[in-house]
């Protein structure tokens, strides 16, 4: 692991990242750092702790919108592959529950 001194909404942080994952790391936080100054921009009275919610939300949003690529999966949004994965869970657990009543 290296230590990478990063800024952020112009915080000066290190972090921890393995060689192998260095550039995605910065290019991570370019992407958190971009985002939380156009929140920060569009309302400049927000307190640091708010623009960093908000850029949470917005990048799990992101995250959930986010369609799979190539495979069987093509163009299922991971929102949703969630969301039927989560009921195939509560039917196997529900058919489990009769098992075990019989």
């Amino acid at each position: 692991m290296e230590r990478v001194e990063v800024n952020i909404l112009d915080r000066n942080l290190t972090l921890s990242v393995s060689s192998a994952e260095k550039a995605k790391l910065l290019a991570a936080v370019q992407h958190a750092d971009q985002l939380m100054q156009s929140i920060k921009e569009s309302a400049p009275n927000l307190s640091l702790e708010r623009i960093a919610i908000m850029a949470s939300i917005k990048l799990a949003s992101d995250i959930m919108s986010m369609e799979s690529g190539d495979g069987p999966f093509k163009g299922v949004q991971f929102g949703d592959f969630q969301s039927k994965i989560n009921e195939i869970n509560a039917m196997l657990d529900s058919s489990i529950d009769d098992l075990k009543a019989i």
